[in-house]
């Protein structure tokens, strides 16, 4: 229950009052679908600062009418992965009150599926009206947690009927594309052509559907960057966070630390190799190349790529330590979009990787490796579109 001050007969501030900071905290290290405090009221000129914890949230601006989609025009943070085992330094996003007209949020995370967090109830108002009014916070809430009803009610229909039985459910299993692990089956995706639209943009795409990926239905035609870090300082061989939620247009951009690392594109069923045509056997994974970093260093080298649709994405890094053992294999990999109530969810990936090249393992990888590399200098920014090829349509923007 929110209850407006107005509610309680106290005073307005007077206009001459200072500015102030407003904290909100976005997830927990729980994994809490929460913002804390859920509902405040602002002057003009606060600064409402929301502070993301673990997981992958948003704050996007929506309306009472609307709670789970972004308002024309709104404002929106974009995703901000943190890491399970992060402490400190979380990101935060600032909002500055401009009147005291009602503001409405709602975290996009698994937007329009059954799994969407506005529709768990992850909403936040500013200058909400109180309790038992219309526009009060309780309705708010209420209608986001009523549209994540329909959306878990309709994928639960949706799941009921033969024909889309077999769209949602992997069944079978295969053996990895080498060595002899015996790993889920790829389930068949649905190539679909839909007509999207953000904000004032409008366009066609083509893409691959896979059971339990979300429909590719960026919420604003401005792509979100999702920042990867690859090693550290310490040593870790990493990918920080490992595993995220993107949108098509978005861009995952990583960022290398220390030591000499990649983020090369694999297959789930080949974690440790670069992504061959299953047809012409034709390398076409992406790949950033080696990106060597003095242990001084203070600038570090960016490769960016661009998300094309919600297909599941799987990389790795193909270095290997001086002894010879596989940074792949000991667990430096990292998805995209990973189905995680499925068999072939990110955990599994991780695990196939130490299966197939970890420090037991005989069936060693093809994929090769550097002690120096062909990284580029200290600093500099490349970029890639990520692109299927042969293996899937990929979707066209035409803004």
């Amino acid at each position: 229950m929110f209850f407006s001050p107005a509610a309680f007969g106290l005073s307005a501030l007077v206009s001459t009052v200072a500015a102030k900071t407003i904290d909100v905290q976005v997830g927990s290290a729980a994994g809490d679908l929460t913002y804390t405090p859920e509902a405040v009221f602002a002057d003009v000129g606060d600064q409402v600062v929301f502070t993301f914890h673990q997981k992958n949230h948003t704050a996007t601006q929506s309306s009472f009418a609307a709670p789970c989609s972004l308002v024309n025009g709104g404002l929106d943070s974009g995703f901000m992965p943190v890491a399970a085992n992060q402490t400190d330094n979380f990101p935060t996003w600032t909002v500055t009150v401009k009147d005291t007209k009602p503001l409405w949020f709602y975290c996009r995370q698994g937007a329009n599926t059954a799994a969407s967090h506005c529709g768990k109830g992850m909403v936040f108002a500013v200058n909400c009206g109180p309790d038992g009014s219309a526009n009060s916070f309780t309705n708010f809430k209420q209608s986001a947690l009523n549209i994540g009803a329909q959306l878990q009610a309709s994928a639960a229909a949706a799941s009921s009927t033969p024909a889309a039985s077999s769209a949602i459910v992997y069944t079978g299993s295969t053996t990895a594309d080498y060595g002899s692990a015996t790993i889920p089956a790829e389930p068949t995706g649905t190539i679909v052509t839909d007509t999207i639209t953000a904000g004032s943009a409008t366009w066609t795409t083509t893409y691959s559907s896979y059971p339990g990926s979300p429909d590719p239905t960026p919420s604003s035609a401005t792509p979100n960057v999702i920042k990867v870090v690859v090693g550290s300082s310490n040593g870790d061989l990493t990918f920080s966070p490992d595993s995220v939620s993107a949108s098509p247009k978005d861009i995952i951009s990583f960022e290398f630390h220390q030591k000499n690392h990649t983020a090369t594109q694999s297959s789930f069923a080949a974690p440790c190799v670069r992504l061959k045509d299953a047809t012409t056997g034709n390398v076409i994974g992406l790949d950033s190349g080696f990106m060597p970093v003095d242990a001084n260093a203070t600038e570090f080298p960016v490769w960016n790529v661009t998300v094309n649709d919600t297909t599941p994405l799987w990389f790795y890094c193909r270095q290997h330590t001086p002894a010879g053992a596989s940074h792949c294999g000991a667990g430096m990999v990292f998805a995209v979009n990973a189905v995680e109530n499925s068999p072939r969810n990110f955990s599994a990936f991780k695990a196939l990787a130490g299966t197939l090249n970890g420090t037991t393992s005989t069936n060693g990888s093809t994929s090769g490796s550097s002690g120096s590399g062909n990284g580029a200098a200290t600093g500099a920014v490349f970029n890639a579109a990520l692109s299927l090829g042969a293996l899937f349509a990929a979707a066209a923007f035409l803004l």
